[in-house]
């Protein structure tokens, strides 16, 4: 098991993002698996990674890819068996490796026993673990509220004469977590998984458990001008009620009672003010980290990335501790969104900043996102949706891993669940760690995270002096490290007097900056500052 320390693991941990059915396959599916994780432990640990986070690996229909969970104390046999299961959990702690879940507490699949049973009478004993209400006049739906894959989140069923509530895919019926026997099942689920021993939870759309008890219409969006309809209603009785926290609530007591102190991370799309609130309070705590996605969100210019920062750290309430995102299995990767080269400067903001930094799966290579052709759909939101940008499937390609056929992802011969990157060689493990890719972006990553390991201030440090022109951002860290970052392709003068222990190029040995130092284009700086 890895070592404890004073101040709680989470805080000073580096999170990597798994999507397990594009990591490694072992199985020559094209699918990856439970095996191929643990065949790459050790390229996790000389990334210098230090927490795994794996995507739901549970039994499923797989309508939306394992979201859908039928059984929630399984492993799907697509990714391997619970043996599977409990040989990486203790191969990761053999290496210091922390291992978190995907959790999905908002809805079940349809395939799910709970559903099965609650939708085969009105008089079923599980009846209302799910949400139903009678259809409106010609078995429409009973209310405006919208599913975030397009149309009405309600679905008729015939068996009963009612409908169903499913904020995402009509196969993922919502639990109806007003029900305390809903509650109590859940909590069951979470104690087979921690009573294995695992490291804690990423819960699925978190803020969106509970809904209005008297199924009243959304208001009308009135900056709703097409899209996606999920945005045509502001979604006042569908996401973040009050009563919601007292399930986060419930959920920490359950993980503090555990002796590996699990980490309970909540995926939260909300603003500031809200976001914060679920730190809960003293009294009451809830998630140790509602994820922080507002670096995605965020339009990558220094005077909006640095107020970002200021308003986050304002906003924190008194020892809660911050988290940064900049990728994820929804997102556009981040070497797409902002560019490859800004993709670097980004890797040095998210690895100085003040919290837990969260990576994904081959950010580190800077891979792009993948083309993914009208045939090679495979996402059930673009299916849904077409053309409004809802689909996912680009930043899920398979791993590169070496320049064999496939990339070593599978076998020669298999044909991968979705295609791998354009111009994949130039991605993958192998290019990157060659003797002369001194300056790749994996060796980038490296860097940084063998340099937030070896400085504390890098970790459990304050931030301070957090200031920006048009172009730079710069901040300090404990009045120790300072870090400048140039966010254009021009180049751009700074004041930075220090030693200089790491540019984003990889280009420079240490060496100490007496006085004005002019930032390349796209590059970052981090500095070990002189004592005042």
């Amino acid at each position: 098991m890895p070592s404890d320390s004073q101040s709680p693991w989470w805080q000073s941990t580096t999170i990597y993002q798994i999507y397990p059915r594009s990591f490694q396959d072992t199985t020559t599916n094209g699918i990856g698996d439970l095996p191929g994780i643990l065949a790459r432990l050790d390229y996790l640990v000389k990334l210098g990674i230090s927490t795994i986070w794996i995507s739901p690996i549970y039994p499923s229909p797989m309508a939306d890819f394992g979201y859908d969970v039928a059984d929630y104390t399984a492993i799907d046999p697509l990714f391997g068996t619970l043996a599977d299961f409990d040989q990486l959990l203790a191969a990761a702690h053999d290496r210091n490796l922390r291992l978190i879940l995907d959790f999905v507490p908002n809805h079940t699949s349809d395939q799910h026993p709970w559903f099965l049973e609650s939708r085969s009478s009105l008089t079923n004993p599980k009846r209302d673990w799910y949400l139903w209400r009678d259809p409106g006049p010609d078995a429409t739906p009973p209310n405006n509220w919208p599913s975030n894959f397009g149309g009405s989140a309600w679905t008729f069923d015939p068996t009963t004469s009612q409908s169903y509530l499913h904020s995402f895919l009509p196969q993922q019926p919502d639990l109806n977590w007003w029900n305390p026997e809903v509650r109590t099942a859940i909590f069951a689920c979470l104690e087979f998984w921690l009573d294995r021993g695992i490291d804690g939870f990423r819960m699925d759309v978190l803020w969106l458990l509970i809904k209005d008890p008297q199924f009243r219409d959304n208001p009308p969006n009135p900056q709703y001008f097409g899209g996606n309809t999920l945005w045509s209603v502001l979604p006042k009785y569908t996401a973040n009620q009050p009563e919601t926290h007292s399930i986060v609530h419930q959920m920490r007591t359950l993980l503090d009672a555990y002796p590996q102190r699990p980490v309970l991370i909540g995926e939260i799309y909300l603003d500031i003010p809200e976001l914060v609130t679920y730190y809960g309070t003293p009294v009451l705590p809830e998630a140790h980290l509602p994820f922080n996605f507002h670096l995605i969100q965020t339009p990558w210019q220094a005077p909006r990335i640095a107020q970002l920062i200021r308003d986050y750290e304002a906003a924190l309430p008194p020892g809660a501790w911050p988290n940064y995102v900049l990728g994820n299995h929804d997102q556009t990767r981040l070497a797409t969104r902002i560019g490859p080269y800004q993709a670097r400067v980004a890797a040095v903001l998210l690895l100085t900043l003040r919290g837990t930094p969260t990576l994904y799966y081959a950010d580190e290579l800077g891979l792009p996102d993948a083309l993914i052709t009208p045939s090679e759909i495979r996402d059930p939101a673009e299916l849904r949706q077409p053309g409004i940008g809802q689909g996912r499937d680009p930043e899920r390609s398979p791993m590169p891993w070496s320049n064999t056929p496939n990339a070593a992802f599978t076998t020669p011969e298999a044909t991968t669940w979705l295609p791998l990157v354009q111009n994949w060689p130039a991605y993958t493990v192998e290019t990157q760690t060659q003797p002369d890719a001194l300056h790749s972006s994996l060796r980038l990553y490296q860097a940084l995270l063998r340099l937030r390991r070896a400085q504390p201030e890098l970790t459990l440090g304050s931030i301070e002096n957090i200031t920006n022109t048009d172009q730079t951002l710069t901040y300090t860290r404990a009045q120790t490290f300072q870090i400048h970052l140039n966010l254009t392709d021009q180049p751009q003068q700074i004041q930075a007097p220090g030693t200089l222990l790491l540019t984003s190029y990889l280009d420079q040995p240490e060496t100490i900056i007496t006085g004005p130092y002019t930032l390349r284009p796209n590059e970052a700086l981090i500095l070990r500052i002189p004592r005042t």
